[in-house]
């Protein structure tokens, strides 16, 4: 049996330690934005200008033409494009949380590896898949770093971290019969420990309505630091997700860390509710992005708007709120955390 990553001293760290880079698959795929793929690349483009502030932004595209494509639009932006780099990995879609390398440090050696998890879409909802599947192992290829396949499906969007041995995730998701029907919740726990180099699995059972990922954590509930979290909720009592969201806060609320504390919970409001062409729109505040510098929030043309943005830089007073809209972007049913993975850089 080879070693797995956490006998060998590799942990996942929280997105809120110090980032080298964040990586991102270039959006090309049309039918996840039907009609509308063109326009979301203005907003887009902003996204990495703040991200290109304060840290390398690291892009999977194609080919030449996507490339010079994908550039047009950034420059466009304003983005420093000194801090954009290029890699010619083809990719099926543009959710690089998802597909993309779960990027593990070393405890004591100055070393990084790469956990390349089995990837199917969201439980086979959207084939074809087996480019994004290969996406860390190309990564890590490219860099010479150690690559460790679990064997088991696993996405990026659906594990929150404390950086101190806590991973948070979801019944809905995790114990989904799409996944990995073969394993029982302790089994994916191991899993989990083993591979992220963690030590508590705490679990929240539902995800928002609309949500095609089953119930991705990172639409419902952040960790902003080592025993405190950012949680969605709904007021109005009329809204389909305001019993799922009380039933989510009323287990956090019960939870107990590694060290017996109670979380530290910090209520976020959901958006109005974003429909398009009939359907509700997995549309979230939670589904922010941690930067060196900036949060980059998903905002959605609501009243709420201002509300959450404060809320989330009361939580996070070392770095800057950003807003950026998201209502185009929200059509692909994600935003800019589904669209982003970080690179921890080695300290």
């Amino acid at each position: 049996m080879q070693p797995t990553p956490k006998q060998l001293g590799y942990y996942f760290p929280a997105e809120f330690a110090p980032h080298e880079a964040i990586w991102l698959s270039w959006p090309h795929k049309e039918a996840s934005w039907p009609d509308k793929i063109q326009a979301i690349f203005p907003y887009y483009s902003q996204f990495v200008k703040y991200v290109a502030q304060s840290e390398k932004v690291r892009i999977n595209v194609a080919d030449e033409a996507m490339k010079a494509f994908a550039s047009n639009h950034l420059q466009q932006a304003g983005v420093d494009m000194s801090q954009v780099e290029f890699f010619f990995h083809p990719t099926n879609d543009a959710w690089c949380r998802d597909h993309g390398p779960a990027f593990l440090l070393h405890k004591t050696e100055k070393k990084k590896a790469i956990v390349d998890w089995g990837y199917n879409a969201w439980g086979g909802k959207y084939p074809p898949y087996d480019l994004d599947d290969v996406i860390p192992t190309l990564i890590g290829k490219h860099y010479g770093y150690e690559v460790f396949h679990p064997g088991i499906v696993m996405e990026g969007g659906s594990v929150e971290f404390n950086g101190a041995g806590t991973i948070l995730t979801s019944t809905a998701c995790l114990l989904n019969e799409n996944r990995n029907p073969h394993l029982s919740q302790a089994q994916i726990e191991q899993y989990l420990c083993d591979y992220y180099g963690q030590d508590q699995v705490l679990w929240v059972d539902e995800g928002i309505v609309g949500d095609d990922t089953d119930g991705h954590i990172d639409d419902t509930v952040r960790f902003v630091n080592a025993d405190t979290v950012i949680t969605v909720i709904e007021p109005n009592k009329q809204d389909e997700n305001h019993d799922i969201l009380q039933h989510n806060l009323r287990q956090l609320q019960q939870m107990r860390l590694l060290n017996g504390k109670q979380l530290n919970i910090i209520e976020l409001p959901m958006p109005d509710a974003v429909i398009w062409e009939d359907q509700r729109l997995p549309a979230s505040y939670a589904n922010y992005l941690i930067t060196n510098k900036y949060v980059i929030v998903p905002t959605f043309r609501s009243a709420k708007d201002d509300v959450a943005m404060q809320i989330i830089q009361q939580a996070h007073p070392e770095r800057e709120v950003v807003g950026i809209d998201s209502t185009e972007i929200i059509w692909g049913l994600g935003s800019f955390h589904c669209l982003s993975q970080q690179e921890p850089l080695i300290m």
